[in-house]
């Protein structure tokens, strides 16, 4: 009997031994598991999502940065030429009593619409910002125009909107085609010259009739 406890008692330290024994083995982890699973040097993963995304943002910095600031400019102008043609145009179209001057204001805010679209796009994609109100010129044209009607608004909304804006643009886009150092600001400025064009010689011909 006294054989058989002692036995048992040198089997179950057998038994103790070979599992504490053997405990610290399984629980190791494996040295490289880490190190492939990140870069050893910025802790960033291999798979370069965050350094993608990081080196995105930067080149969208530097593609603002690098405009001269005669094309940032050139981009803040063409975005005040367009919503002033626009803001302009909506009062004539409800102010007017003529036929011709109604229907060539809606394609001021037709036209300009459109080309001020533009201008917001290429002014996002290129980090420039630009004014949501009209400067004082336009403020004061508007202010002198709403006051007006009948003919007389008639006559000053295509003398000034019409005719002197147009004028004034086509020339700033001819300068700013040739001047421009940025191929997006050139291209635009190319886009919107035929249009002022057709615009100026329009109102020229509608004012020599009034």
């Amino acid at each position: 009997m006294e054989k058989h406890k002692v036995l048992k008692a040198m089997i179950s330290a057998g038994a103790a031994a070979i599992m504490f024994g053997t405990l610290p083995v399984s629980a190791q982890t494996n040295p490289t598991s880490d190190k492939a699973n990140s870069n050893p040097e910025t802790n960033i993963p291999q798979d370069g999502t965050r350094q993608s995304g990081m080196s995105g943002m930067a080149g969208a910095t530097a593609s603002g940065s690098m405009l001269s600031s005669a094309d940032k400019k050139a981009i803040i102008d063409m975005g005040m030429a367009n919503m002033a043609e626009v803001e302009a145009g909506k009062m004539a179209v409800t102010k007017s009593q003529s036929a011709d001057v109604k229907a060539f204001a809606q394609q001021m805010i037709d036209d300009h619409g459109k080309a001020l679209a533009d201008v917001q796009a290429l002014a996002q994609m290129k980090g420039v910002t630009l004014s949501t109100e009209l400067d004082a010129k336009h403020k004061a044209m508007a202010a002198k125009l709403d006051k007006l009607s009948g003919d007389k608004f008639d006559k000053e909304y295509m003398k000034n909107a019409g005719v002197a804006d147009h004028k004034a643009v086509h020339a700033t886009l001819m300068k700013d085609q040739k001047a421009a150092k940025d191929a997006d600001v050139k291209a635009l400025a190319g886009k919107m010259l035929p249009t002022v064009e057709q615009h100026m010689k329009s109102a020229e011909m509608i004012t020599a009739r009034k």
